[in-house]
């Protein structure tokens, strides 16, 4: 039960990256342009090792990681 409450709270905080990233968009647009390539680096290197987190069971590398990948794609992700 105890583990399952910290799994819970830690999805919630996963769900809280999404807003956060849209916060981060909005006001950081001209380092978001002159730095796109390296956001694109950072998500992917956080997924992998948010990948092999969940491979070998540590659930604080997986969710860290998968938080920092989530606030950066968010930040790319460009409003038509």
């Amino acid at each position: 039960m105890n583990e399952l409450i910290k799994i819970l709270i830690s999805v919630i905080v996963l769900f809280l990256g999404i807003p956060i990233g849209n916060i981060l968009r909005k006001y950081t647009q001209d380092e978001i342009k002159q730095g796109e390539k390296w956001f694109k680096l950072l998500t992917l290197i956080c997924l992998i090792g948010g990948f092999i987190g969940l491979i070998i069971g540590n659930d604080w590398l997986l969710f860290s990681l998968f938080f920092i990948a989530i606030v950066s794609s968010r930040s790319l992700v460009i409003k038509i």
